[in-house]
């Protein structure tokens, strides 16, 4: 090690869990000995105050392997105390929260708190206000800094009487030259002395939703933490260490006690992490990758360990406590199986699970003296396992006792075929306290190990966890190349381990991505993750912090379990009907467009977005607060035009990375405003969209709504799908030169009018190129057309095509049928002759890069071997796929562009193409997948839809829409099946 040499070796680690606290004392030096440097470890039950139990570990291992204090180098504390906290709503150990947002023009149209459940809300919501600042994609500053205003929002906190603050500002991840958020805390500290502020680039990365939302949850746990990391250097000083102390972090990383009280959010899923490096080191696995299986009292958690030693990371998303966040966690697949499960036992069968004795298992158990048959009685029964009494399970069949063994092994074997990513066995470590309950071979596995010790690996994981740097960056590669933006990275995370306490020359790049910025040209944002070997010797300095180790001042009473608040049951998908009434001015049949509506129509466009058009979960927000608020939304049928109808129509233009910062706002309302003013139009008739797939299907609603133009939505679009440009139209297809004069907006004061153009795909590249320069978002609005064009050349019922698809997914999940979504969703569209399922398997590559602002690259899919298919009923009524085995490819231009699969024996096949749709569906959700979820493992489902025929009624159709337009002159377009036109909404439920 660096700093010299010491006699400092031995590395206590403590899991604090909800029912037991383990902790072991460990020397890593000694981990090819048969003890794996093991020197001693104890369990004992968790107490209501963490510190009393944790200080009865410490002592008992002290106490059996006589270490001296001066030995020990380090103490590390996994505990999933603040998480349980959160999801609990325990109202004593969460304080309400101010939210402060940086950013002139944006943010208004999504406030915080916008998707969480109503109980966690009634409890942390303080306080929302906004202040001016903000970035653009490119690091510039949307708008200064006003300390005034930072004033009059801290009067308005400090008259709530709240004591935490979170600051988020627009890409505040990448503001290294304005520090915007940390001007602001200083301005609130100054103002509000002793209040604690939390700043969001600190928290999480880009996703501002996410990264608000964990910072919230940051805020709101932060005083319950910095007590409870008290209570650990409490515990310490009653031993007598003197050493530094730790916190482990999601990822398997370590944070020091000080980082750990501001930050507890980064520690909330650690145990899981903990147990899987615990397993690596007790097995000695160092190459390669493994699966770790940790069986427990009531479920068994299965994941995978990378060769980087760290676990495979669950995708950018997870929930919590239903709500969305953006940090680093493990990717984990559970099931219903641990020491406690419930065995019954049937004529034919014998069940195991899901449901457990949990912590009753040595009351409950027939071993000990209960009467349930557990897991844990059939592995004393089959002699795997000397504990309580056997003979209370003597009389126990051995048909049923063999029947029991091999519904366990088929448990983990489908468990482990879920969480693998190729069909190649992999070596599998086995973990945690039911350990025992696993066969000596499973299906799937090259190699069993359950090594020594395996029943605190979770604390073994905690001692031996290493130190990281994390980077998460947007960089420009206009004057510099991919390569250096990424040496770039490496050396800042290299630089924040070695800050956090990493041996330099022990330092290794764990994780490397880049992601091209879609639609913004020369912009690569990279995220890198460094990890390397604690320096002890460094360390004791990080043990200094503002916290006074005095007696808490506020003791916590019992815990309150009474529910607080309780969400409203969605609307069963099975009973409900929109509502469809007839205008009584003009004898119109008009959709009113509820609540319910918009959920749906927010799933299907992003089925119908073709993995583009970016996410509609922020316009669904926006368009849910304004019918809450009152305001009215309408769809008409084509039929319903006037022949003289003035009709506009337009979207949002820009890169999906801008949305996830500014999320969702009025550029589109904004443009629509000044192609009027150009064209002397005091209004219109009714307002299309210019695409059904992905946000732009839900842009027509906000413009149409009563907030703004009061005018009906037109049940078409100009696609059918998405689009990664604006010209690609059946409009341009079949009446060239229609789309200027138009206008865009970039939302904040920049507007743009083109009223004149050679064609139209200039168009299209002169406003990508005003974009880029407008912050890489804008509203566009195009030129006004015509009932004629709208009826002869949309393509129509898309909007009642998207709320049908919608309604699948939610009549699957209120039925618990996600595994046939995609057959509803082809019955949906036509039926067989219309739609298929091209292919089912998990994603095993995804390759991205970035040319002329836009994202091109590929997913590779992995057929599933018999052994991984689903053996549930439900995957009886599976629809077969076009092609099973082999592999597929999709490669991507924003949207999916074609499906070729390759068979085992290499032969290749066209499955579909553009302008055919091509929707990749998550298996287990049944919602779509866009380019940016692509993720290295997921079980997918491929759907194939035919397109309209106004894309193939013509060569100029292909021309502009098929596989040529991408570049793949060599894929012949050949026709999916026959189109189905969608039924409309309005003629099925209109009330005659």
């Amino acid at each position: 090690m660096s700093g010299g040499t010491t006699t400092k070796s031995v590395r206590i680690g403590i899991d604090v869990g909800g029912t037991n606290t383990d902790a072991v004392a460990i020397d890593p030096s000694k981990q090819q000995e048969a003890s794996r440097g093991v020197l001693a470890h104890f369990k004992t039950p968790t107490t209501p105050d963490v510190t009393r139990g944790i200080e009865t570990a410490v002592r008992s291992i002290l106490q059996k392997s006589s270490i001296p204090a001066d030995r020990i180098a380090s103490v590390t504390v996994g505990t999933t105390h603040f998480i349980n906290a959160v999801v609990e709503q325990d109202a004593r150990r969460l304080r309400r929260v101010a939210i402060l947002r940086l950013s002139k023009s944006f943010l208004r149209e999504v406030p915080p708190f916008s998707d969480w459940p109503a109980g966690l809300t009634s409890i942390i919501k303080g306080y929302v206000g906004y202040c001016d600042g903000g970035l653009h994609i490119d690091g510039s500053e949307e708008a200064p800094i006003v300390e005034s205003q930072v004033i009059e929002r801290c009067a308005e906190i400090k008259k709530l009487g709240l004591t935490a603050v979170v600051v988020v500002g627009a890409f505040s991840p990448i503001d290294e030259a304005f520090q915007q958020e940390n001007r602001v805390k200083e301005i609130v500290l100054r103002e509000l002395p002793g209040v604690d502020v939390i700043v969001s680039h600190e928290v999480a990365n880009i996703g501002l939703l996410e990264r608000e939302n964990a910072s919230i949850l940051n805020a709101a746990i932060l005083r319950y933490a910095k007590r409870t990391v008290k209570g650990f250097r409490r515990a310490m000083k009653a031993l007598k260490l003197t050493c530094p102390l730790f916190l482990t972090q999601n990822d398997g990383t370590l944070l020091d006690s000080a980082a750990a009280a501001n930050i507890p959010i980064r520690t909330f899923s650690s145990g899981a992490t903990n147990s899987m490096r615990g397993a690596a080191y007790l097995s000695g696995h160092t190459s390669g990758s493994a699966i770790v299986v940790d069986i427990g009292g009531t479920t068994s958690d299965v994941g995978v360990l990378l060769p980087s030693g760290l676990p495979r990371q669950a995708s950018a998303y997870v929930t919590v406590a239903g709500v969305r966040v953006n940090y680093s966690m493990p990717h984990l697949h559970s099931i219903g199986l641990g020491g406690g499960s419930i065995v019954r036992h049937t004529e034919n069968s014998v069940a195991v699970g899901p449901d457990s004795v949990g912590h009753y298992l040595t009351r409950d158990a027939l071993v000990f003296g209960g009467k349930v048959t557990t897991a844990s009685d059939i592995a004393v029964a089959a002699g795997r396992v000397d504990m309580g009494d056997k003979e209370a399970v003597a009389d126990l069949e051995p048909s049923s006792i063999d029947h029991a063994q091999q519904r366990i092994k088929a448990l983990l074997e489908a468990a482990i075929d879920v969480i693998k990513t190729s069909p190649e066995p992999m070596p599998v470590l086995l973990v945690g306290g039911g350990a025992v309950l696993a066969p000596d071979q499973l299906a799937g596995a090259s190699e069993l190990t359950r090594p020594p010790f395996h029943d605190v690996a979770n604390a073994v994981g905690a001692a031996i966890s290493k130190v990281g740097g994390i980077v998460d960056v947007i960089q420009g590669v206009a004057d510099q190349s991919v390569t250096q933006a990424v040496d770039h990275a490496k050396a800042l995370a290299i630089q924040r381990a070695v800050d956090a306490g990493a041996i330099k020359d022990s330092i290794m790049i764990a994780e490397v991505e880049s992601l091209p910025v879609t639609y913004v040209a020369n912009q690569l944002r990279t995220i890198i993750k460094a990890v390397g070997e604690l320096d002890i010797n460094m360390q004791p300095s990080q043990l200094e912090d503002d916290e006074d180790d005095g007696p808490d001042e506020d003791p916590e009473g019992a815990k309150d379990f009474a529910v607080k608040v309780v969400d409203e049951p969605p609307v069963d998908p099975r009973t409900y009907k929109p509502t469809v009434l007839e205008n009584a001015d003009t004898g119109v049949q008009e959709w009113h467009i509820a609540e319910t509506d918009i959920g749906y129509l927010a799933d299907g466009c992003y089925v119908l977005g073709c993995a583009g058009g970016g996410s509609p979960a922020a316009s669904r927000i926006q368009l849910r607060d304004m019918l809450r608020a009152g305001h009215k939304m309408r769809v008409i049928d084509a039929s319903a035009l006037k022949e003289d109808a003035n009709i506009y129509w337009g979207g949002h233009m820009g890169s999906p990375a801008t949305s996830n910062e500014r999320l969702q706002s009025l550029e589109t309302y904004h443009a629509f405003n000044a192609l009027m003013e150009y064209l002397h139009h005091d209004s219109f008739d009714a307002v299309m969209g210019l695409e059904i797939g992905g946000a732009n299907g839900l842009e027509p609603f906000l413009v149409g709504s009563s907030r703004f133009f009061n005018r009906p939505v037109i049940d078409g679009d100009w696609m059918g799908r998405a689009y990664p440009t604006y010209w690609q139209t059946t409009l341009a297809v079949h009446a060239p030169g229609e789309l200027v004069p138009c206008s865009i907006d970039s939302g904040d004061g920049k507007t743009i009018l083109m009223t004149k153009a050679s064609s139209d795909e200039i168009v299209d590249r002169a406003l990508r190129a005003s974009c880029s320069e407008m912050g890489s978002r804008v509203g566009m609005a195009a030129k006004p057309t015509t009932t004629d064009r709208v009826t002869r050349f949309g393509v129509l019922n898309t909007v009642s095509l998207a709320w049908r698809i919608g309604r699948c997914i939610a009549m699957a999940e209120t039925t618990n049928t996600l595994s046939t979504v995609a057959e509803a969703i082809v019955h949906e569209v036509g039926g067989p002759k219309s739609a298929k399922i091209l292919f089912r398997g998990k994603i095993v590559a995804v390759e991205r890069r970035l040319f002329k602002g836009h994202s091109y690259g590929s997913i590779t899919i992995a057929g599933l071997a018999a052994s991984e298919q689903d053996s549930s009923s439900q995957s009886r009524n599976e629809m077969p796929a076009v092609v099973t085995g082999g592999t597929l490819t999709i490669p991507f231009k924003n949207e999916n562009i074609y499906a070729e699969h390759r068979a085992e024996d290499g032969t290749k096949s066209f499955l579909a193409s553009v302008p055919d749709l091509i929707a990749v569906l998550d298996t287990g959700s049944g919602r779509s997948l866009g380019v940016p979820e692509f993720k290295y493992g997921f079980r997918v489902t491929v759907l194939g839809i035919t397109c309209s025929p106004r894309w193939t009624e013509t060569a100029a159709g292909l021309a502009i829409g098929g596989p040529g337009a991408f570049g793949y002159d060599g894929v012949v377009y050949k026709a999916l099946g026959e189109y189905v036109e969608p039924r409309s909404v309005i003629e099925e439920f209109a009330v005659r």
